[in-house]
């Protein structure tokens, strides 16, 4: 790492990934426009009436978006003392991605309407306007979601098995009087769908026999929506317990690209290293 720091870094760095200062907030905000103005046109451009009148306009808007946004990433990297530790996180994969569609469209047609990832971006709005809270939040439910992943891979296999049998008893119940479940596996669809409570009613028993099935199914979907949203509840409250409060400091290390710090923080509660000389004041 740099033992001495680098005005001109320095100054990009405090325009791009910060929020507390007029021309950081600034930047934000005009990049939080070209992403919605992104998004529309390639929504606006799947509508072939539209399309077919304004193919040209929005070839033309769209390779403008994606040069500004490449700019953009470059810039992000050039700014930070560590620039693999920002393209590797969450960020940094995102940012990647908004950019990558309309490059390889030039090889595989229509991949451009992947830019739509880009909306992702609008994350920063949280940051940019002072909701770091709802940030938290969110960090709690994914943290939550995290530890209770072993419960619901059990779940999930459990309700899989149930799926399997119930699917094979329908079909047996059903095969030679209703021509839709001809099979297991469309059976097992059946199953599925109906657990779920979806019921796209494509496929429905024709017998007594199936049709009380299919009620026992339905009403046990109810039981069954139940169970993950109590395990990962549970990691909530527990995780909701632990968090602490937390600064709405925007300030991000040029080192490791985290944010979070507190007002007074002089150096990088994640990886030590010295922040910017208006945190230190």
């Amino acid at each position: 790492m740099p033992t001495t720091l680098d005005p001109r870094k320095e100054k990009i760095h405090e325009i791009i990934f910060e929020a507390d200062t007029p021309m950081g907030k600034a930047f934000d905000i005009v990049l939080m426009i070209f992403i919605l103005l992104s998004v529309l046109v390639v929504m606006l451009e799947s509508v072939d009436r539209i399309a077919n009148n304004h193919h040209q306009l929005f070839f033309v808007l769209e390779w403008i978006f994606t040069i500004f946004f490449t700019i953009e990433y470059i810039l992000r990297l050039y700014c930070t003392y560590n620039p693999k530790k920002y393209a590797m996180s969450f960020y940094g994969i995102i940012d990647l991605l908004a950019i990558i569609p309309t490059y390889l469209s030039l090889l595989i047609v229509g991949t451009h309407y992947l830019v739509v990832i880009r909306a992702l971006r609008l994350l920063r709005i949280f940051r940019i306007f002072k909701l770091v809270k709802f940030l938290n939040e969110g960090n709690i439910i994914i943290r939550a979601l995290i530890k209770s992943r072993a419960k619901i891979l059990v779940f999930m296999l459990f309700i899989l098995l149930m799926v399997t049998i119930l699917g094979s008893i329908m079909y047996l119940v059903e095969a030679g009087y209703n021509e839709k479940f001809d099979s297991i596996p469309r059976s097992i669809y059946w199953a599925i769908v109906t657990l779920t409570t979806v019921g796209y009613g494509d496929i429905s028993p024709s017998t007594e026999f199936g049709q009380f099935i299919a009620a026992f199914v339905m009403l046990l979907g109810y039981a069954v929506l139940a169970v993950p949203t109590g395990i990962v509840s549970a990691e909530m409250v527990s995780e909701a317990n632990k968090e602490a409060a937390t600064s709405t400091n925007t300030q991000a290390c040029r080192y490791c690209s985290q944010e979070g710090h507190d007002d007074d923080a002089v150096h990088c509660k994640y990886c030590g290293e010295l922040l910017n000389e208006k945190i230190k004041k």
